[in-house]
C-alpha cells in the first residue's frame, strides 16, 4: 500500500513539474556577441526612435556608417515613417517632426537594405543594448531574420580607457574629446561613436 502510495505521489510531481515547465516563458535566444576586439573594418550603427521601449516604440531615423581600416567608405541614412505620432518631447530632442517622416519610408521597406548594408562587419555602438533591442525588435518582419552579430559597445570601451569624465555619455565623451557633435541626429551620433572607438583603439589619422 505504501509502494502505491509513493508511486501516486511520484505521478503528481511529475504532473506538477512538467505543468510548471509549460507555463515557463521559453527562454531567449542570445541574440547577438558582444566583443572588445579591435576591428580595423566595422559598422557604426545609430538609431533615433519614438521612445525607449524596444517594440512598444519605433525607429525614426537609421545611421550607418561602414569603415574599412578605420575609413569611411559608405553610409545608410533614412528616416523611418513610424506609423504613430511622434511626440514633442522627441521633436525637440531629435529636431524630426511628424511631418518630417510623413513620406518617409516604412521599415519594412528598408530593413532588408540595412542588414545588406551591415553584412558580415561588426557592429559598433554607443550603449549598444538600446540599439540592438530595436534591431532584433525587427527579426522577422517581412520574413527577414536578423543575422547574429559581433557587437562592439564604445560605452564599455570608454569605461576602460577614459577615467577624467563623470560619465560616460555620448554628449559627455564627445566634449572631451572636443568633438563636432550633432547629438540625436543619427549619422551626427554616429560619428562621435566611431570617432570615441578610434580614441579607445590609438587609431591615428
Amino acid at each position: 500500500m505504501d509502494e502505491q502510495k509513493r508511486t501516486v505521489e511520484q505521478l503528481l510531481e511529475e504532473k506538477v513539474q512538467q505543468q510548471k515547465k509549460r507555463m515557463r516563458p521559453p527562454a531567449r535566444p542570445k541574440k547577438y556577441q558582444t566583443s572588445v576586439r579591435k576591428a580595423a573594418d566595422y559598422v557604426v550603427l545609430d538609431f533615433e526612435t519614438t521612445g525607449f521601449r524596444s517594440g512598444a516604440d519605433k525607429i525614426i531615423q537609421i545611421g550607418a556608417i561602414k569603415y574599412i581600416g578605420h575609413r569611411q567608405e559608405a553610409v545608410f541614412e533614412t528616416l523611418i515613417n513610424p506609423r504613430r505620432f511622434i511626440s514633442p518631447t522627441i521633436t525637440r530632442l531629435t529636431g524630426i517632426s511628424n511631418e518630417s517622416v510623413e513620406n518617409a519610408p516604412f521599415i519594412e521597406d528598408v530593413i532588408g537594405d540595412l542588414i545588406a548594408f551591415i553584412d558580415d562587419y561588426p557592429i559598433v555602438a554607443h550603449n549598444a543594448a538600446f540599439d540592438m533591442s530595436f534591431l532584433y525588435a525587427l527579426d522577422n518582419l517581412e520574413g527577414i531574420q536578423v543575422p547574429e552579430y559581433t557587437v562592439i559597445d564604445t560605452v564599455r570601451l570608454a569605461r576602460k580607457v577614459i577615467k577624467e569624465t563623470a560619465n560616460h555619455k555620448l554628449g559627455t565623451l564627445a566634449h572631451y574629446l572636443r568633438l563636432e557633435h550633432h547629438a540625436h541626429d543619427a549619422i551626427g551620433d554616429c560619428l562621435a561613436t566611431a570617432a570615441i572607438y578610434q580614441h579607445c583603439l590609438g587609431v591615428r589619422k
